[in-house]
């Protein structure tokens, strides 16, 4: 959680929605990876259904998942947000039928037998490289 939060900072994502189950933002160990993010960026602990159903219906809701487009092809979108799941059971079936845009990181090369799975957080730093990439 610290290094998804030192991540947004870096790439100017000012606010944060997890969901109740969410490693605490506060706990000392989360602070101190921040390395001082935390105070720089707003961290919600809401239903994170709740708060998909009250965005405006045509908000890109962007979420990695295994049967999602290759992040590298799609178009991607100025606004939004976007659903990084929990490393071990990825997101969860009901917020899945929320996003709107699946995407996937795809491994390399392509066919090859590789990791099962990427780290949330490395996830999330490829994710947010690629969307600043583009603007």
């Amino acid at each position: 959680m610290g290094t998804i939060i030192r991540l947004a900072d870096w790439f100017g994502i000012t606010d944060i929605i997890c969901s109740p189950d969410t490693a605490d933002a506060f706990n000392p160990k989360v602070v101190q990876a921040t390395m001082g993010s935390i105070a720089r960026v707003n961290i919600y602990y809401e239903d994170l259904i709740n708060v998909i159903d009250n965005l405006p219906t045509d908000t890109p809701v962007y979420g990695t998942l295994l049967d999602g487009k290759n992040i590298y092809d799609e178009q991607l979108s100025d606004n939004g947000i976007i659903i990084m799941g929990n490393e071990g059971n990825g997101i969860s079936k009901e917020i899945e039928k929320k996003v709107n845009k699946k995407l996937l990181i795809p491994n390399y090369p392509p066919k090859r037998d590789t990791a099962d799975s990427l780290n949330v957080a490395i996830a999330t730093a490829v994710v947010c490289a690629e969307f600043r990439r583009r603007r």
